[in-house]
């Protein structure tokens, strides 16, 4: 029993040790920008955040989840009813360590799970060193809790108790000295993040992905040190448990080019701490430019004299897929276009094709440098009305950047043609439409991406319309989720959804567009930012079409590469990122990939050799309405008179 009642010492001694290791990282979180928490309704969502939330991202690999809850549960459960232990009424209750012994246990099952996922071999995506002494230290100190608590229900006593609490007080110790740094700092900085996290509303059932502006009469723009970030963002990066689901998603880390989530998180980290990170033993950047490793919480984050190659920012599509598949809740994407921020802002520092690129910008209001006049001659022909202050329309259609594009062209003239043959009251804006500004904001030119907004705000606040339409998710994301902090509060639809709605009231009829077998690229701005994963899927069904779907879909889809400004930066890598969707695509046998995005249509079919026929759902649907207007014509028609 006196071994057992050590136990309850050590537990206590391991807390101890913990929240010293964890006032180091206090310390260092401190160096960041003031940020606002409300820490009592944080703290009081943490179980809600970690059981439901961060389960959910978990549960996705079943074998991870299921050992995360036995190690994770039976190390707190033991650990906690140990500690309770040394109350001297429990420490006599055989029945208070018989439950501890059953926790424990859990944990022992949950440590075997632990070491099963990394020896003989481990995967690569999961870092070494330490990380590779965690699962030993996971089984003595479970098999030393274990082996303790179930001595004091036997009552036993004697040296070898004490020689086996030793071995336990040495794992045990070992673990929280972890938590400064090791594998279990995330567990305390991911409580701690959950609580404190940069994005409440991501908990609270909605997509919350509108990036924060920046107030432009700042000092500093954008994030140039650590000490720029915010603490609780600092917070964030050491809730990293360094697992590599965000390296597996990445489409640049899969096409060579030189970025690695997990490896950037951990750089962040190292800058923070003011030293390099030779403890990492993950994935490095693919195709890795040579960086001087120099960080503090004063120093630059960004640059060959630093920590960060700006060549793995501007690699970056934006495409939210590390942020989607990340267990603990880490904001990758905000991170990234805050770097840029700083270097597009205030250092000038943009790849050569972007920068010309926001030059035109600048210049005409337009990512081309075309007239705005010229963004509605893809519908010669088609008479298109423009809406006036003084008049009203019940659907306004935002035509976006790629109205320039005779592929997107295409789309946008299926899509009228859709509007009108369903009797759908819609206009224009004609040349009093700019560009939303999304290129300028992902490429860190928030001033730019600020006036267009304010200005295109003020044009759609001086109109009648009851919502807006647009077959561009880019756009669709601005107006509906960035605009509103400008005083743009819109309903914003995509095209798939709106059409989608047309043919569940009734007012578009189809016909067989024949046996064509196809896939669906989700985009990312339309799939993982706003949710849309549904609406494409009925239309297509509805169209009586053979759908597979590639193996990743939804919102895990493969980025096509075309976000993010990714296209203009032009990284070099060793792959091209639509090639790689593309080989997922063709892997379906599919004859047609359908899409919804001016830029997967121009990514994808940007792709050479034998290929599935990229064409937007739009025109997929006017081939069916099509098709069912030629039927009862074809069935009208007289027939000749059989010869005699």
């Amino acid at each position: 029993m006196a071994a057992a009642f050590g136990l309850s010492v050590l537990v206590w001694a391991m807390g101890l040790s913990a929240a010293l290791a964890l006032g180091t990282r206090v310390a260092l979180w401190r160096r960041g920008r003031m940020a606002r928490v409300d820490w009592l309704s944080g703290l009081a969502a943490v179980p809600k955040r970690y059981l439901v939330d961060v389960h959910h991202v978990v549960a996705r690999d079943p074998l991870a989840a299921r050992m995360h809850m036995l190690a994770a549960g039976g190390l707190i459960a033991g650990s906690g009813l140990a500690a309770l232990a040394i109350v001297p009424v429990l420490a006599t209750s055989s029945l208070w360590w018989a439950l501890t012994a059953l926790a424990f246990a859990t944990m022992l099952a949950g440590a075997l799970l632990v070491g099963g996922r990394r020896y003989p071999a481990r995967p690569a995506r999961l870092s070494g060193g330490r990380f590779q002494i965690l699962p030993f230290l996971l089984l003595g100190y479970g098999l030393g809790g274990f082996s303790l608590a179930s001595g004091a229900v036997a009552g036993l006593s004697g040296g070898a108790g004490f020689v086996v609490l030793a071995v336990t007080a040495g794992c045990g110790l070992a673990l929280a000295f972890l938590v400064a740094r090791g594998p279990m700092r995330h567990a305390l900085a991911g409580a701690l993040h959950l609580a404190a996290h940069p994005r409440p509303a991501r908990f609270a059932g909605r997509r919350d992905v509108a990036l924060a502006p920046v107030d432009l009469e700042a000092e500093t723009l954008g994030v140039g040190t650590p000490a720029d970030f915010g603490w609780n963002r600092l917070l964030g990066f050491d809730a990293c448990v360094q697992c590599g689901r965000c390296e597996t998603a990445c489409p640049a880390f899969a096409a060579g080019q030189p970025l690695n989530p997990k490896r950037l998180v951990q750089d962040l980290v190292a800058a923070m701490e003011g030293s390099d990170s030779a403890a990492y033993s993950g994935s490095p950047y693919p195709n890795a430019r040579p960086v001087a490793r120099q960080g503090g919480a004063l120093s630059p984050i960004v640059g060959a004299g630093a920590m960060i190659h700006p060549d793995t920012l501007w690699s970056c599509t934006t495409c939210r897929a590390c942020v989607e598949e990340c267990p603990m809740m880490i904001e990758h994407v905000d991170a990234v276009i805050d770097l840029r921020r700083h270097r597009t802002l205030m250092l000038g520092a943009v790849p050569e094709k972007a920068a010309a690129r926001l030059d035109d910008l600048r210049a005409t209001d337009e990512v081309g440098g075309h007239a705005l006049a010229a963004r509605a001659d893809f519908a010669a022909g088609l008479d298109l009305p423009v809406l006036h202050p003084e008049g009203h329309a019940d659907v306004l259609l935002w035509l976006g950047e790629g109205a320039y594009d005779l592929r997107h062209g295409r789309t946008l003239r299926a899509l009228v043609r859709l509007l009108r043959t369903a009797g759908v009251d819609f206009a224009i804006l004609g040349a009093a439409e700019k560009d939303c500004g999304d290129l300028a904001r992902r490429l860190g030119d928030e001033a730019t991406f600020a006036r267009l907004a304010r200005e295109n705000v003020a044009t759609l606040n001086a109109l009648s319309f009851g919502l807006i339409l647009t077959a561009d998710p880019h756009a669709l994301n601005s107006l509906r989720n960035e605009y509103p902090a400008f005083g743009g509060r819109y309903e914003v639809w995509h095209h798939t959804a709106f059409l989608d709605r047309l043919l569940a009231e009734g007012r578009l009829a189809l016909g067989a567009p024949g046996h064509l077998s196809v896939t669906y690229h989700d985009p990312c701005y339309l799939g993982r930012y706003n949710g849309e994963v549904e609406a494409p899927r009925r239309l297509l069904d509805a169209l009586g079409l053979r759908r597979t779907e590639m193996a990743r879909h939804g919102t895990r889809s493969l980025c096509c590469g075309g976000g993010g400004g990714a296209p203009h930066s032009d990284i070099a890598g060793d792959l091209r990122i639509p090639d790689l969707r593309m080989d997922q695509a063709r892997a379906t046998g599919a004859a047609v990939v359908a899409v919804a995005c001016p830029h997967c249509a121009v990514m994808l079919e940007g792709v050479t050799g034998a290929r599935p026929e990229v064409r937007d759902v739009a025109e997929l649907v006017l081939a069916a309405v099509e098709a069912g207007q030629a039927a009862p014509a074809s069935a009208g028609a007289r027939q000749p008179e059989p010869v005699a």
